[in-house]
């Protein structure tokens, strides 16, 4: 991979930037429009973000505003918790169509498997749920279909009644917590995994072994994170609201981690904590 427009191919055939902009916890407004806004500037194609963000509205103001076609971009959003089920699904993608001001989603996705509103029923809810995503892709409306936040017992559940795979299941990776069990289920599946919170939510970024190495190479911690994701196949997602992190963010393809370098991060544990539990999540 040379540059942010380099893709992996999912299972479907469908191409996908190798890095993204994630937009959690950009507030709504401004801030998420300016700092969108940037990342398309600075070269990335592909933007993250989901009907919980409460942010959609802002990325597809900063999308029209940028000026870029939208089929040279990837657009993700994701199915929020309170909206499982087949015709409450089909009610909320076109919201979120809505409010996006978009005809189509490049990659949607169900947000979390088992949230509280479902925890008696969420198997059932999911099958709904996927019946929907599945009408949507067969009609062209999402180019590419996935979940977010499942283990292998949330995904074997979902292929009972599933007539088409998952292509992506987006998770929380990141130095110190690499969910390896997931990792290599998805992986026997072809399905891809994008990495959320890429930098463990700047926690990561303090840790001694990566500022030594962050010295060695030239690099921030931060960038040394980007690139262990990289060469790990997975698809980062980071985000920042600061126009010289953004920049920075994308600046991981002049540089190879070696393989040493690459088992010393795999060697950390729990640096930067570790992903909240799908089933006993409180939203």
């Amino acid at each position: 991979m040379k540059s942010a427009t380099d893709c992996y191919q999912l299972a479907n055939g469908v191409k996908i930037p190798c890095i993204g902009f994630g937009t959690w916890q950009t507030p709504d407004g401004e801030v998420c429009v300016s700092a969108v806004r940037e990342a398309l500037a600075a070269g990335y194609r592909h933007i993250d973000t989901a009907q919980g963000y409460g942010n959609e509205a802002s990325v597809g103001r900063a999308v029209r505003e940028s000026g870029i076609p939208r089929d040279e971009l990837f657009i993700t959003s994701k199915l929020t918790n309170s909206e499982h089920g087949y015709t409450k699904t089909l009610a909320a993608f076109e919201a979120s169509l809505q409010r996006l001001d978009m005809d189509y989603l490049d990659l949607f996705l169900i947000h979390w498997p088992n949230p509280i509103a479902f925890r008696d029923r969420w198997e059932e809810a999911n099958a709904g749920t996927w019946r929907a995503f599945e009408e949507l892709y067969r009609a062209g409306r999402v180019r590419a279909i996935g979940i977010s936040n499942f283990r292998p017992r949330h995904l074997d559940a979902l292929l009972k009644t599933a007539e088409i795979a998952p292509q992506i299941n987006q998770i929380r990776l990141c130095p110190g917590d690499t969910q390896e069990t997931v990792v290599q289920d998805c992986r026997s599946r072809h399905i891809l995994l994008e990495a959320y919170s890429p930098l463990g939510v700047g926690k990561a970024l303090q840790a001694p072994e990566l500022v030594a190495l962050a010295q060695k190479y030239g690099k921030s911690p931060a960038q040394i994170c980007l690139r262990w994701s990289l060469q790990n196949g997975f698809l980062p997602l980071p985000k920042s609201v600061t126009p010289a992190r953004i920049r920075e963010n994308l600046q991981v393809f002049d540089f190879e981690l070696a393989e040493a370098d690459m088992q010393t991060i795999a060697a950390l544990k729990g640096i930067a904590g570790y992903a909240a539990d799908p089933d006993t999540i409180t939203w």
